[in-house]
């Protein structure tokens, strides 16, 4: 999932023990795979509670709804409080959503597990993420991990979870009871960790949400809109229709493909970020979106047409268009905005992602519930093609009208 910029800046700090930096890295990816783990259970859960598709989508939706949230209103309270106090309640709520996942027996309980742990996946990896610029004095190597953690997270959780669902005992219990060990060594891991940021006034303040687009943004970043839309629309259906999907439409009944549907996404993904992290982000706008639609199109087909291979190639495919969109997307807005207005402009970017990653999965779900899952799959996923070609079109005439334009800001010429 995309993360906040963050003020790096370097305060004073003692000496970290060795191999504190990709400890940390290791928390990061571990949340996020926490996060992934219930995709490949929702068939499940489905089964056993009757519940229809609606529900489960609006179950994903809650943990979105939580982590939007939470990094609007915490996400800056470590630079006040310090980075262990905020990374141990995290560390602490995410083990009670963890506990609530093993105890689970209807659709509430789940529901009140999914915003917690959103809340605390969304303290926990923007303090990590400054944790991390803060240990490692190259910022390029803490910035690689911060845009392919994530995605990494989200490929092993939902595969991970596959795999125990699938060959392991206990397929609804058994995964969450790992997350809590791993979340304890989470915290010793964080207990052993140096503070690396000072305390300083204004805690409270830094609760109040700063959301903004300064009008001398506008043209740059309303043409990435729907790109942004796109990309995390195409990831909501994926992390919670993905495996019914697979199931139902495929014929996929081995609940390991539940996790290897969003693996095949996500893992993609993040390759693509590792790769291209050193592209302009202007030079990733337009192909990232027409990827991003071909690779819908082919598994779309594939889909339709029960062919498995070809519903993973474009998967595959789609993928590698998700990876270089977060790239190009959030890249365009770090380029853009101004330090003094990143913050509020990440925030107002976050919202776009996050609202895109969860409001079309709702729609989705009552779509399947009203129609059923072989149209409204097809529904969702020409959808997603209209805009991620609509994202192209702006793009193009973006460029255009900029070369046409005699004297352009500097910010518009490195994007040509």
């Amino acid at each position: 999932m995309p993360v906040d910029t963050l003020d790096t800046s370097s305060p004073p700090r003692r000496a970290a023990w060795k191999g504190a930096f990709p400890s940390v890295a290791a928390v990061l990816v571990l949340f996020l795979a926490a996060s992934s783990a219930p995709s490949p259970l929702y068939v499940i859960y489905q089964q056993q509670w009757h519940f229809t598709a609606w529900v489960l989508t609006v179950v994903f939706a809650l943990y979105v709804f939580g982590l939007l949230g939470s990094l609007l209103v915490v996400g800056a309270l470590s630079d006040h409080l310090g980075r262990r106090p905020v990374l141990a309640a995290a560390i602490a709520l995410e083990v009670v959503a963890l506990v609530l996942f093993l105890v689970a027996g209807d659709v509430v309980v789940l529901s009140v597990a999914r915003v917690l742990q959103g809340v605390a996946t969304g303290a926990a990896t923007t303090t990590l993420s400054a944790t991390l610029v803060d240990l490692e004095p190259s910022r390029g190597r803490a910035g690689a991990i911060t845009a392919v953690a994530p995605l990494t997270g989200l490929a092993l959780g939902a595969l991970g979870s596959g795999a125990l669902v699938q060959f392991g005992p206990a397929p609804t219990r058994l995964v969450y009871a790992l997350l809590v060990g791993g979340m304890l060594m989470a915290a010793i891991v964080v207990a052993r960790l140096p503070e690396t940021s000072l305390k300083r006034p204004g805690a409270l303040a830094s609760l109040r949400p700063r959301i903004a687009m300064p009008a001398h943004l506008r043209a740059d970043i309303v043409p990435v809109v729907p790109a942004m839309i796109a990309t995390w629309a195409l990831a909501g259906m994926y992390l919670s229709l993905g495996p019914s999907v697979a199931a139902e439409l495929l014929g996929l009944h081995n609940r390991l493909i539940g996790g290897v549907v969003v693996t095949l996404l996500a893992g993609t993904g993040a390759l693509t970020v590792l790769l291209l992290r050193a592209r302009p982000a202007s030079s990733l706008l337009a192909p990232s979106s027409v990827v991003l639609g071909l690779g819908t199109l082919i598994s779309l087909a594939g889909t339709t047409g029960d062919l498995a291979w070809l519903a993973a190639l474009g998967t595959v495919v789609a993928g590698v268009g998700f990876g270089a969109s977060v790239l190009a997307t959030f890249g365009t807005v770090a380029r853009v905005a101004r330090p003094h207005e990143r913050s509020s402009v990440f925030a107002l970017a976050n919202i776009i992602s996050y609202l895109g990653n969860s409001v079309p999965a709702v729609l989705g779900g009552i779509a399947v519930t009203a129609l059923g899952l072989r149209i409204a799959t097809v529904i969702y996923a020409l959808a997603i093609m209209v805009i991620t070609f609509s994202a192209f079109a702006l793009r193009l005439n973006q460029v255009r009208t900029q070369r046409r334009s005699p004297v352009l800001p500097t910010r518009e010429k490195e994007a040509l």
